[in-house]
């Protein structure tokens, strides 16, 4: 039920085509703006609720990389502490930096005050496309001295995060994959062009080999 109302409203606010150019450099005619939904209030209900449910029952705080992950942690530890969550305790939240503050703590992660190290904590992101992003904010965690047991993202684009994620050795589970998100139009047309690249390729392996 939670999740194809997240669709329907990923599908509304959060999804884009046209020549967009991703976080890593590549281009791609379809984006996904996740921090629409993350913002929305319905939305930010659903994912809170959804990874809730997933989350693994020895964690005790949620975080990531800043801004995307920002309303997530914020609404999941909120949402935790709600009489109707099933949780037996409150999940507290906290935030990465991209860089150390250079000011008071100099520290990469904002919320350490609610947590102590050595706890286990789940990494959350809006979109995960490779998963460059998520090891960092794994890396910065660690740094800090927590021990990263989970990631969670609201979708996965399907371009080499799980893998890469999971050879790393923490284990990735995604509310929403592409697949679920993309339009039956922009299936067909990936194909026609997997289908052109695939007889270029074919085409040119042929007059090499003259």
């Amino acid at each position: 039920m939670y999740k194809q109302k997240l669709i329907d409203i990923l599908k509304d606010v959060s999804v884009k085509y046209g020549d967009f150019k991703l976080s890593g450099g590549k281009k791609s005619n379809f984006y996904i703006d996740g921090k629409q939904t993350a913002l929305n209030a319905q939305g930010s209900y659903l994912i809170s609720k959804m990874i809730l449910e997933k989350l693994n029952p020895e964690v005790v705080a949620v975080g990531g990389m800043t801004i995307g992950a920002d309303p997530i942690v914020g609404a999941v530890a909120s949402m935790s502490w709600s009489p109707e969550c099933d949780n037996k305790y409150p999940v507290q939240g906290f935030i990465i930096r991209k860089d150390i503050k250079k000011h008071g703590t100099y520290k990469y992660v904002e919320g350490m005050g609610n947590l102590q190290k050595g706890d286990f904590v789940c990494i959350l992101e809006d979109t995960c496309t490779t998963g460059v992003s998520v090891l960092s904010a794994i890396s910065k965690a660690e740094h800090e001295g927590l021990k990263v047991v989970q990631v969670i993202t609201v979708v996965d684009r399907q371009e080499g995060a799980k893998e890469r994620i999971e050879s790393a050795g923490y284990p990735f589970t995604a509310l929403i994959l592409k697949e679920d998100l993309i339009s039956e139009e922009s299936k067909d047309d990936n194909e026609k062009n997997k289908e052109i690249v695939e007889q270029a390729v074919s085409k040119n392996c042929k007059e090499v080999g003259k």
